[in-house]
């Protein structure tokens, strides 16, 4: 038995690390989070008397390459995906951590309550350096963090192991997929955990029906009891019923609508995670709702543009359940924020009362009214086929337009979002005047474009 007093012959640096490495323990409030307990749920027994992992938290057992956790908002996804990482790096020397964007792999993987500085143990804790998107575990383990907007930054690495988080949100996602399998070449049994609420893209279900694939889904409910009373209230009570709901609480892959114009599939395919180019015209298209109380309709405002190619891009819907004035301010808000040429609004269902109210605020923006005596699957035809050609991109996500997009069956009432979106772009078609190029950053450029 070494004697108590061996620390007296240690170096000032190790007695120091020694120092440090008590007091992380005492001061810890971390705690295991997988027990060996088969089947459990993660509520307290025996000794454990914390919560810690359900079942469909821990890794699964067998020969598998991609681990698909897909789960509700809250679900403990991003918990999994830490807990996991603490694990493998102990086999693993290098792991690749790939969330959307730089900011969200910074702030929900590594900083976040749930992320892997949180869940570290004491004495692993790893050194972040977030200018050079690395991790260094005491081990010696690293892990490089990627944004899923930058997929040719995972052209060249190579790793053991690899996190992604919300990959189904990637706009990227095939490119990111692609570069980082490649990369996938050390050790003799690479992983993959993907964590995240799924979205009914090609890339989502193709990844579910991989033979090497063990697919795994949480709900929401089953963290019920880690999450705040108010989120449950307002959001959970929102979604629930609701198609959305089933997406966004129970991690389903939505399957398409049978008689629906729009699917996921188009929408996905032209998807771009930011605007790149220059817009020759830009409005802000709304389908006004005739009151403003519980019952009624919302007020669809979508703001679209094309750019000189004839690309359409949708890039904001801020419709709601507002008040004439409210709607109108918003409008307005809008028109001003990506520089909009003008605010569109159908003559016969709506467009004199846009007018008259906008005309209220004192406001310089340009109201433009259509007449339009055809039926609305009539309009909405073309703008689905321009869609089908792959002609407009959606600028990130836009979830509640798009719901209302993929489950609209004509011969039922058309949404308020969805005529709002066919109004605009319809009106961004006929457009041949001269204009001058719009930039929702709020520049316009020096010249006029024909188009």
């Amino acid at each position: 038995m070494e004697s108590p007093d061996e620390w007296r012959s240690w170096s000032l640096a190790a007695q120091q690390r020694a120092l440090d490495a008590l007091r992380d323990i005492e001061n810890s409030v971390w705690k295991p989070f997988y027990c060996r307990k088969p089947g459990c749920d993660g509520k307290p027994h025996d000794k454990w008397e914390w919560r810690h992992a359900r079942a469909d938290q821990h890794p699964p057992k067998g020969d598998w390459f991609v681990w698909l956790m897909r789960g509700g908002r809250g679900s403990g996804k991003t918990r999994t995906g830490s807990e996991w990482t603490q694990r493998r790096i102990k086999i693993s020397p290098i792991i690749a951590l790939v969330a959307p964007t730089g900011p969200a792999a910074r702030d929900v993987m590594i900083e976040g309550e749930s992320g892997i500085l949180a869940t570290s143990p004491p004495g692993g804790r790893p050194l972040w350096e977030p200018s050079k998107r690395k991790l260094t575990w005491p081990n010696g383990a690293v892990g490089h963090t990627y944004s899923g907007e930058e997929p040719d930054r995972l052209r060249g690495p190579q790793h053991y192991d690899a996190w992604l988080d919300e990959p189904a949100h990637m706009a990227l996602i095939d490119e990111v997929w692609q570069n980082l399998t490649l990369g996938m070449r050390l050790g003799s049994d690479p992983k993959v955990l993907c964590t995240t609420t799924p979205v009914p893209s090609q890339w989502m279900k193709g990844i579910v029906k991989r033979d090497d694939t063990v697919s795994v889904v949480a709900s929401t409910y089953a963290n019920i009891d880690n999450l705040a009373p108010a989120f449950a209230k307002k959001v959970l009570e929102e979604l629930e019923g609701t198609r959305r709901g089933r997406q966004e609480i129970y991690g389903e892959i939505l399957e398409d609508v049978e008689g629906a114009l729009w699917n996921a599939e188009m929408i996905e395919a032209a998807r771009v995670q930011s605007l790149v180019v220059d817009l020759v015209r830009i409005v802000v298209a709304i389908d006004p709702a005739g009151s403003a109380n519980a019952r009624s309709d919302e007020t669809g405002i979508v703001v679209v543009g094309v750019d000189e190619g004839g690309q359409f891009y949708v890039l904001y819907d801020g419709s709601g359940r507002l008040t004439p004035n409210g709607w109108a301010t918003r409008a307005v808000e809008l028109y001003e924020r990506f520089s909009a040429d003008y605010i569109v609004a159908e003559r016969n269902f709506g467009g004199d009362m846009v007018k008259n109210t906008l005309d209220t605020l004192d406001s310089d923006a340009r109201v433009v009214t259509v007449n339009s005596r055809r039926g609305k699957v009539i309009r909405a035809d073309p703008v689905v086929a321009l869609y089908e050609k792959g002609r407009v991109s959606h600028v990130g996500l836009h979830p509640d337009l798009e719901d209302q997009l993929t489950t609209w069956v004509p011969g039922t009432t058309s949404p308020d979002r969805l005529d709002a979106l066919v109004h605009g772009i319809t009106d961004l078609r006929r457009g041949t005047s001269p204009v001058t190029i719009a930039s929702p950053s709020g520049f316009d450029l020096p010249w006029q474009q024909q188009w």
